[in-house]
């Protein structure tokens, strides 16, 4: 298409349909400022990668292959999945990965690779669990079986080894937490294993759900036990969470032994295809790539410890207002009871029952959080 043609493309808009851009970012703009409830970092400037938007890039197949399709990023992409594998303790040599649409595909990708290994395996998972795992168990048609958590968010181990105890005979597809989505508990890896061991249970997969606390946990002085180093077989973890991105991503991380089992050439694009989606995002590798050499480790580190203190911070404050909030180790999501409804809406307050919790993501300041504690106490006295 010509420039001259691409012009008058862009001029077909009517005053009316240019307007209700503007108004839609006005009112992004605004409700930014009130955005305290999910984990997703706004922090961030990609203004230099804006060029590649100019082209139809598409990561389609196994960035680790040559494709006949060359509009693309994989080798950017293939040195964000290393970073991510060091920082997750996996060897370079066992471990395969790719730049997923964000945490469902991840966690999508890992119950896939366990149910082709174990067709008749058995899912278990909490009763915290993100909401799209049961979907995707649907999806899948994978046998599955949801355990109890304990008040804090983790799974209930006494369940899971009765559990297990009653399912011996199967092979067991254990999906954990690494942060839950309500309360970010984690799953003790460690209790489970020792559950599985208990139960004489020697064929079994771990997939660990790490969204958020994939991008905390590795830079944490003390962190639990949550990666390859826990005899894990995939992890999913997101790239809009702690890193930040304007376009939903994810990363997905899994042993090459059983992406080898799925991998099916095809023709048409001349490589093979080991992904869920085949067609993906170009443009998110660029965004994680350019974030992690504008950070580094210890960027990282010192956002994570920011967040912390932040945290730690907001707990004190809705304590001394009279709200009981907490939160898990090593977690950034506050819990509190839930609040007056126009409140928790204005503020997007993700809620669960009786409870409510804040997100302190890099872009969360002392000032959001004390205004959020006055909106809660002012409608909380005006009520009748």
């Amino acid at each position: 298409m010509s420039a001259l043609k691409i012009s008058q493309q862009k001029e077909q808009l009517t005053p009316d349909q240019r307007q209700r851009l503007q108004d839609l970012l006005a009112f992004v703009n605004q409700e930014a400022s009130h955005f305290l409830g999910y984990p997703c970092n706004r922090l961030f400037d990609y203004t230099p990668l804006y060029p590649f938007l100019s082209f139809p890039m598409n990561n389609v197949g196994d960035p680790f292959l040559p494709s006949r399709y060359h509009l693309n990023s994989h080798e950017f992409e293939r040195e964000v999945i290393a970073f991510f594998a060091a920082l997750t303790h996996a060897k370079p040599e066992e471990i395969w990965g790719y730049v997923t649409n964000g945490g469902t595909e991840g966690n999508m990708y890992g119950i896939y690779l366990a149910r082709e290994i174990y067709p008749e395996g058995l899912v278990y998972y909490s009763e915290a669990t993100h909401y799209s795992v049961p979907k995707i168990l649907r999806m899948v048609h994978a046998r599955n079986i949801m355990i109890k958590s304990t008040a804090n968010g983790e799974i209930d181990y006494q369940d899971l080894a009765a559990t297990l105890r009653i399912h011996r005979d199967v092979p067991a597809i254990i999906f954990a937490n690494i942060g839950t989505t309500m309360t970010g508990a984690v799953d003790n890896l460690d209790r489970i294993k020792q559950a599985l061991k208990d139960n004489a249970i020697t064929h079994y997969y771990i997939h660990c759900d790490a969204a958020l606390g994939g991008m905390i946990l590795p830079f944490v002085e003390q962190p639990p036990a949550f990666d390859f180093n826990a005899g894990i077989d995939s992890l999913a973890i997101s790239g809009h969470k702690m890193v930040g991105s304007p376009v939903p991503c994810g990363i997905a991380l899994a042993k090459k032994c059983h992406v080898d089992r799925i991998a099916r050439a095809v023709e048409y694009i001349s490589t093979f295809d080991t992904t869920v989606s085949g067609s993906r995002n170009a443009i998110t590798p660029l965004f994680l790539w350019y974030a992690i050499h504008c950070h580094g480790v210890n960027g990282f580190r010192d956002i994570v410890r920011g967040c912390l203190k932040m945290a730690a911070y907001a707990v004190q404050r809705f304590n001394d207002c009279g709200i009981p909030a907490w939160r898990n180790d090593n977690s950034i999501t506050v819990v509190f009871p839930k609040g007056p409804e126009a409140v928790m809406s204005q503020w997007q307050i993700a809620l669960q029952g009786d409870l409510g919790h804040i997100l302190i993501m890099p872009h969360v300041t002392e000032q959001q959080v004390n205004q959020l504690l006055a909106d809660i106490v002012a409608a909380t006295e005006a009520a009748p």
